[in-house]
C-alpha cells in the first residue's frame, strides 16, 4: 500500500491519503514577506553548482550567490532579490537548467529561521511518520 502526504499549504497540508492524489504543483511558491516567485532562483543551465554565499548570509540583489560550471564555461547564479539566503543547493551538486536553487527570505529580522525547521517541514515530517506507522499496523508488524 502507498500513502501520499499533502504538501500544498492551506488546510489540507500534511494529509495522509491513501486513495487518490495530491492537489498538483501549482509552480508558484508562498508569499513570505509579500514576495513570491521572486525570492526563488532557478538553476540558469546545466552543470555543476558551486556556492559563493552560505545559508544564513545576508545578499544583495545581482550578487553572485554561485556559479554553474558547464562544459562551455561558467553561468553566475545571481540573487534575485535583497534578503537572507534561507537556503542554497549543496556545493557540488549536479544540476539541471531550471532546477530550484535557492531562496531567499526578504525578512532580514528571520535570520533563525535560516537554521531550524519550518512549520510546514514539521508538519510533513510528522504526517510522513504517522503514515508509517499506519502501514506498520496494518502489515500487523
Amino acid at each position: 500500500m502507498d500513502l501520499v502526504i499533502e504538501t500544498m499549504r492551506g488546510h489540507d497540508l500534511g494529509r495522509i491519503i491513501g486513495n487518490g492524489r495530491a492537489l498538483p504543483n501549482t509552480g508558484v511558491p508562498g508569499l513570505i514577506g509579500g514576495i513570491g516567485a521572486d525570492r526563488v532562483i532557478h538553476s540558469p543551465a546545466r552543470g555543476i553548482f558551486l556556492g559563493k554565499a552560505a545559508i544564513g548570509d545576508k545578499v544583495v540583489q545581482g550578487q553572485t550567490i554561485g556559479i554553474v560550471v558547464t562544459g562551455q564555461g561558467e553561468a553566475a547564479v545571481e540573487a534575485s532579490i535583497s534578503g537572507l539566503l534561507r537556503g542554497i543547493i549543496k556545493d557540488g551538486f549536479p544540476v539541471e537548467k531550471g532546477l530550484k536553487i535557492a531562496d531567499i527570505d526578504p525578512r532580514d529580522s528571520e535570520y533563525e529561521n535560516c537554521f531550524t525547521i519550518s512549520d510546514k517541514a514539521r508538519c510533513i515530517a510528522g504526517s510522513v511518520l504517522e503514515g508509517l506507522l499506519m502501514l506498520e499496523r496494518k502489515q500487523g508488524h
